[in-house]
């Protein structure tokens, strides 16, 4: 059990390595583009192969998959949309205009970003086969970028550090709990509500890549972002590949 926490807490670690990155370091739009379309390739390609190939072949209900992914879709594009008006709609970008980004917001939105999959990191060690790499990886990627972006945005607006980090690091806790949530509430759980459950955060990780990464990816990187988008995808098949 702690090891699925343990596996959740490091992919939100990604956040305090984008935020001290930001910090220390002067991080151009097109390298930020660029970390930003090879995480959504990763992305893709383990919402593929590690949560709708999986909950395939652990269910013979076709329209539970169905149902959970619309489920998922929904419920991110809704809660996405409530942070927007709440003043987070500039998150995960490094030059948020009319200071309409508001902390908390931000807050709140990277941890709708992020729970979905902290939770299905959790999922995968309820069959006993061991973490999915593939799925760290990409959890990971996504999730520096993000930071990086925020953290520039915020620390312009006047944030100081301590609150920054403090933070980042509040959410690595929140991720490292929803990742042992779901191996604990589901390790006992019959296939099909797993299937759903892997459904759920496919149908959401889609619409936030749709809705959040690939727009801000082109425009930061331009057309070069959607060859760094299949290479991104390339290498997460080849780790799932090894790793299966």
């Amino acid at each position: 059990m702690s090891a699925s926490f343990g596996w959740g807490f490091f992919s939100g670690c990604a956040l305090l390595l984008g935020a001290w990155l930001a910090w220390s370091l002067s991080i151009g739009r097109r390298t930020l583009g660029a970390i930003m379309a090879f995480g959504a390739g990763v992305l893709v390609s383990a919402v593929s192969f590690e949560l709708v190939e999986k909950a395939d072949a652990t269910t013979d209900g076709d329209w539970v998959i169905a149902v959970g992914m619309l489920l998922g879709a929904i419920t991110f594009f809704w809660g996405d949309t409530l942070i927007d008006r709440a003043g987070g709609k500039h998150r995960g970008r490094a030059h948020p205009q009319g200071g309409e980004s508001s902390g908390p917001a931000i807050l709140l939105g990277t941890v709708l970003d992020g729970i979905p999959e902290s939770v299905v990191i959790g999922v995968g060690l309820v069959s006993g086969g061991g973490v999915s790499v593939a799925m760290v990886a990409a959890v990971f990627l996504s999730n520096l970028p993000e930071a990086i972006a925020s953290t520039t945005g915020l620390r312009t607006s006047g944030w100081c550090a301590g609150r920054l980090f403090g933070m980042w690091l509040a959410v690595a806790v929140v991720a490292g709990l929803a990742s042992l949530a779901g191996y604990a509430l589901l390790r006992t759980a019959p296939d099909e509500l797993v299937a759903g459950v892997q459904a759920f955060a496919a149908g959401a990780l889609l619409t936030m890549i749709a809705d959040s990464m690939m727009p801000q990816a082109f425009a930061m990187n331009g057309r070069t972002a959607g060859l760094l988008t299949t290479l991104g995808f390339g290498v997460a098949y080849a780790i799932s590949a090894l790793d299966a």
